[in-house]
């Protein structure tokens, strides 16, 4: 039985590859799309959607990914997240986060993101992200797919993810209240980034609003600048805010703009989600040393299973040191250099197209080097021209738990959605 299973298993991931490689239907149904966002927010916008906006940000063609490996990505995500609730890791990983992360009123993080290649090893992960942006609009993109060449579809426990997605995310933030909280619910939410209208994902927000509305919480889309502390209460234009959906990626609100909210977070007049302690403990990118670093894992007490599907998933990632310098100039071909503070894949670099130069100021920086994943491809047609973009897979997740999946297609090496044919696309299970 076993060996028949694994032979069905090679079977599907042969499949995923070929249709990756093959399939050019655009599924999406554009007017569909438009139709279903117009109608959400038709009370919130003063202008409709544009072909553009909607371009930017959705991908006409699907990606296929086996449900063994998704089953494997959920896997990976859980064993992470034992890992750091072990008291030995966390210790760590506060060690080198900035003072305000080690206050923790309660919240575990809302949204997390978990981004993921895919390869002949198995699902490798490549970043993990506290507010992870995006599960709102891939649940109205998932909802407006047509028929493609192939049978695959959305498996039954995606279309069981798309109906309970409005009860999950309401039912997240009221716990995330309720761990900091001892009242029932919060009355009001706000929505808070840097110039919010200006945000390549305020389409997203917009969405979030409706959704908590529709659930009887009252829901806004803020700057920090529009917050207001006096008195141990947080407000914005007079009335209060109970609860902050914090998608700014100043992650422990260092920046002068900030300064009320971080006030207010850590006198405890608000709720916060995600907020500093949950970035440091689960997305600070050092971490990622401790995750692959599997043998000082176990040491530390994670069960043999979790230590394995780390072992096979995470690659090897090392602070980058000016002492160590010759070797990494060595190797540098079989590395990544990401900074640690960075977000959005700004300032990364692929080892082999590094110069001199800029190896030397990666080494005066605080960088980490990962060992080199190769990125997953989909090959695409745009105006009847087969190419090629980039894929990976994200698993947006509470308490561990998955919410919803999609991918994200790009070109270049930032995960550039204004490309042609770039942008988040349905993933449908082979």
């Amino acid at each position: 039985m076993e060996h028949l299973s694994n032979n069905q298993e090679k079977e599907n991931d042969n499949l995923a590859d070929q249709l990756n490689q093959e399939c050019y239907c655009h599924t999406l149904d554009r007017k569909a799309l438009n139709t279903s966002l117009q109608n959400q927010l038709s009370d919130t916008r003063d202008n409709p959607i544009g072909d553009n906006e909607l371009n930017q940000l959705f991908s006409a063609t699907p990606v296929f990914v086996p449900k063994t490996e998704i089953e494997t990505m959920v896997r990976i995500v859980e064993a992470i997240e034992s890992a750091a609730r072990l008291p030995s890791y966390q210790q760590q990983v506060l060690s080198w986060a900035p003072n305000i992360a080690a206050f923790d009123p309660g919240p575990i993080g809302a949204f997390m993101g978990y981004d993921f290649h895919l390869g002949s090893d198995g699902p490798q992960l490549i970043e993990i992200n506290t507010s992870a942006g995006g599960a709102f609009l891939n649940v109205a993109l998932a909802r407006a797919q047509k028929q493609c060449c192939h049978p695959s579809e959305q498996s039954a426990a995606t279309t069981k993810m798309l109906e309970g997605f409005q009860e999950s995310v309401t039912n997240m933030f009221i716990q995330e209240w309720q761990r900091q909280s001892a009242t029932a619910m919060p009355n009001r939410i706000a929505i808070i980034d840097n110039d919010p209208k200006s945000q390549f994902m305020y389409l997203e927000f917009q969405l979030a609003c409706k959704l908590l509305q529709a659930k009887g919480i009252d829901t806004v889309v803020l700057d920090p600048s529009e917050l207001n502390y006096v008195d141990g209460k947080l407000t914005a234009y007079g009335k209060p805010i109970d609860m902050i959906y914090n998608r700014l990626v100043d992650f422990a609100f260092e920046e002068p703009d900030h300064a009320l909210l971080k006030q207010a977070y850590l006198e405890g007049a608000v709720v916060v989600t995600p907020n500093p302690h949950v970035h440091a403990i689960l997305a600070n990118k050092h971490n990622l040393t401790l995750l692959s670093d599997t043998q000082t894992l176990r040491a530390w007490g994670l069960d043999n299973a979790a230590v394995e599907y780390l072992e096979n998933s995470v690659p090897k990632t090392r602070i980058v040191a000016r002492a160590d310098a010759a070797e990494l100039w060595r190797t540098r071909r079989d590395l990544f250099f990401k900074p640690v503070a960075g977000y959005g894949s700004k300032g990364v670099y692929r080892g082999s197209k590094l110069t001199r130069r800029v190896f030397e100021n990666i080494l005066d920086e605080d960088y980490i080097s990962q060992t080199f994943v190769p990125v997953t491809e989909r090959v695409l047609k745009i105006d009847d021209i087969v190419t090629t973009r980039k894929v990976d897979i994200r698993l947006y997740t509470y308490g561990g738990k998955l919410l919803i999946l999609a991918a994200r297609v790009y070109q270049g090496q930032m995960t550039n959605f204004r490309k042609p044919g770039g942008g988040f696309a349905p993933v449908f299970q082979v």
